[in-house]
């Protein structure tokens, strides 16, 4: 199941900052080289027509970006640039004008001087307190609302999101009705208050079971989907009319993203069709999610004749799929000179690969079902227990600090009918990354950049880099503050509820 952490977009002015980039020592200024850095920049194109996933999308007048004009004007700036610094903001320029999260600068390395030696903490030598401190257990977001329904009349917390995972409680809008409001901070069960980790640390002590880095994370995260899942049924409970689920300033995480969805509602949720670019690099994901499957039968040999079927279904399509990878190859350098209609089954170098959720994109609960078997074929698998523990009205809030698998929250709901979106445009940073690849890193600066590698299609056959549009629009307006803002929304909401029920 994947996990990986996917990150958001820096500003401008951090990128170019000094900390990013040192060409020269302090003794020796080496004299600017205009045609190294064309050819960096010729690398970096041929990189990206490479490797990038998003690139045939951002070529794409969907997109709302023209890359021949962003190609032209950073060549110009090239062939006019007196220094590195100019060629320097010549070339992030560039990056920056993808508007793309996810293609981000690294830091340039230094050269090591000696061999680097990892350091492992001894984990079994520490308490609960400190092994989960050196794991890095700790929340990395504000918990508050992401508008101030704190500071409305009508509020009352059930949950602080400090001493108890997630902020939540009701609201009541102007009119009298009562809303559910839970606030999640971040896709990342490790972003959770480190006495979830310690309090899993010390469940797996006292069960005799093995205290590693692996199973603390599992109960961990069984602890996130199970504290929401309560607090889902409380709302039910307490009869409120709708349940908003406020992930505006969210900047992502994990395949959680994904999961949670279900959570909101009984109905079948159907998880987005994934790509991976054409690179090398995709080999990787492919061999992985064939080990998990071929696992599976492994550990299973007398498993239902169905559930084998499955499995064996499942590994040949991904064998099919790997061997796709050498055949998707075009001339992507098309990007650069004109438009053209998104297609990721034409000239693209996008390949197939399942969807977001693993080989299916929907597999029925079933309490008798093996688990390890299950979440091979279907990685929400792992969240059965907890699949419906609300069916009611929900809406989620997002704005424009909402990103990544916060933005694939947002579209799996709004997808699969399960919720309005309401606020305004998120950020668009789409999918990023499902395997480890290599940076790319030009020859003549050194320039690192780490380079989107997959795509989640919405229902609609779009790119989801290009952002969750609100199905309610809620934008600032001049002379409102944050907390009128706050009540706007609330009674948006509320009138759109009176429509439904009429």
């Amino acid at each position: 199941m994947k996990q990986f952490g996917i990150g958001r977009r820096l500003a401008l002015p951090t990128l170019l900052g000094a900390a990013w980039l040192t060409f020269a020592s302090a003794d020796t200024v080496a004299a600017f080289d205009r045609q190294a850095w064309l050819q960096d920049f010729a690398f970096l194109k041929t990189e990206l027509e490479r490797s990038y996933a998003n690139l045939a999308w951002f070529a794409a007048a969907d997109s709302g970006n023209d890359l021949p004009a962003l190609e032209r004007r950073t060549r110009r700036a090239l062939q006019t640039a007196e220094s590195d610094a100019d060629a320097k903001s010549a070339i992030l320029g560039f990056v920056a004008g993808f508007h793309d999260g996810h293609l981000q600068p690294l830091p340039v390395l230094q050269p090591a001087k000696a061999a680097v030696v990892v350091l492992k903490p001894a984990l079994n030598t520490m308490t609960a307190r400190d092994a989960c401190a050196a794991l890095g257990y700790a929340p990395q977001r504000s918990v508050a609302f992401s508008l101030p329904f704190e500071a409305l009349q009508g509020t009352s917390l059930e949950s602080d999101g400090v001493t108890r995972l997630f902020r939540a409680g009701t609201v009541t809008s102007g009119s009298g009705t009562r809303l559910g409001i839970v606030r999640i901070p971040r896709f990342r069960p490790q972003d959770a208050p480190p006495a979830s980790c310690v309090q899993a640390w010390k469940e797996l002590q006292a069960a005799n079971r093995s205290v590693d880095v692996d199973a603390v994370r599992d109960r961990v995260a069984d602890a996130w989907f199970a504290t929401l899942a309560a607090q889902l049924q409380s709302f039910r409970k307490n009869s409120v009319a709708a349940v908003i689920v406020d992930v505006g300033g969210n900047t992502g995480g994990n395949d959680s993203g994904d999961w949670a969805a279900r959570l909101f509602t009984a109905r079948e949720v159907h998880s987005a069709r994934l790509l991976i670019a054409a690179a090398p690099s995709a080999a990787g994901y492919f061999d992985e999610q064939l080990d998990l499957l071929k696992g599976a039968l492994q550990s299973h040999p007398k498993a239902d004749a169905d559930v084998r079927a499955s499995l064996q279904e499942a590994s040949a399509e991904f064998e099919r799929l790997k061997a796709d990878v050498a055949k998707r190859t075009c001339d992507l350098s098309w990007v650069w000179r004109t438009q053209r209609a998104w297609d990721p089954s034409g000239c693209s170098r996008l390949v197939a690969a399942g969807f977001a959720s693993g080989a299916r994109d929907y597999l029925a609960a079933a309490a008798s079902r093996d688990k390890q078997v299950a979440t091979s074929l279907y990685w929400p698998a792992a969240v059965d227990a907890w699949r419906g523990a609300w069916s009611g009205p929900v809406y989620v809030l997002i704005d424009d600090k909402t990103a990544s698998s916060a933005e694939m929250f947002g579209a799996v709901m709004q997808d699969n009918h399960i919720a309005k979106t309401v606020g305004t445009a998120s950020e668009g940073d789409g999918c990023g990354f499902m395997q480890e690849a290599e940076p790319i890193e030009l020859p003549h600066s050194h320039l690192r950049l780490r380079v989107p590698n997959c795509v989640r299609l919405r229902a609609d056959g779009s790119n989801e880099v290009a952002g969750i549009q609100p199905d309610l629009p809620v934008l600032p307006t001049q002379g409102e503050d944050a907390r009128a803002r706050a009540a706007r929304l609330l009674q948006l909401i509320d009138d759109d509820l009176h429509k439904a029920r009429h």
